[in-house]
């Protein structure tokens, strides 16, 4: 006869699971937070700039929410300790033809993950989440502008490669730099 286990000696089964969940008013300033992180992580910024788009950006969340263009999303331990969290943004839109001539677009915006939490697909379970929330509710595209860092999990996800072009303009007084 084989010997008996002894659960109490078996090895644990792993992380506790992950919940994902809409963000609620009360998670703002978890959302500011982590917003302020994600520009952090993509680096460039500096602080004392993100410490004046803090409170701008908690208003305009504030005003957003209440509109109901701000839709947030947060993955969290069971005891409620946040691995990551997203939003989508309805941004207005010129009116179109087709599929897309709706007066809002859903925008992925603001994703960040915890770093002890990378790697366990907090950010993929907050797209999918958003993408779900998107075609439920009629939409036919959603769009972002990736990071580097992001790149990977929204092209895992579908999502078309693209480009961004803009062009930086000088500040006021400034002449620009040429050659």
């Amino acid at each position: 006869m084989p010997p008996r286990l002894d659960r109490s000696a078996r090895a644990p089964a792993g992380p506790a699971p992950l919940r994902l969940r809409r963000a609620r008013a009360s998670d703002l300033e978890l959302l500011v937070a982590h917003r302020r992180k994600m520009w952090l992580a993509i680096g460039g910024r500096l602080r004392a700039h993100l410490d004046r788009a803090d409170p701008v950006y908690r208003r305009w969340v504030r005003r957003e929410l209440a509109a109901r263009h701000f839709v947030g999303f947060v993955v969290e331990t069971p005891d409620g300790r946040p691995a990551g969290s997203g939003a989508i943004w309805l941004v207005p839109t010129q009116p179109r033809p087709g599929r897309l001539a709706r007066p809002r677009m859903p925008y992925v915006m603001s994703m960040f993950t915890e770093p002890e939490f990378r790697g366990r697909g907090v950010a993929t379970r907050i797209v999918r989440a958003q993408i779900r929330w998107a075609r439920d509710r009629g939409y036919a595209r959603l769009f972002l502008h990736a990071s580097e860092m992001g790149r990977p999990i929204y092209a895992r996800l579908g999502f078309a490669p693209g480009n961004e072009m803009r062009l930086d303009l000088p500040a006021r007084g400034r002449r620009r730099q040429t050659g």
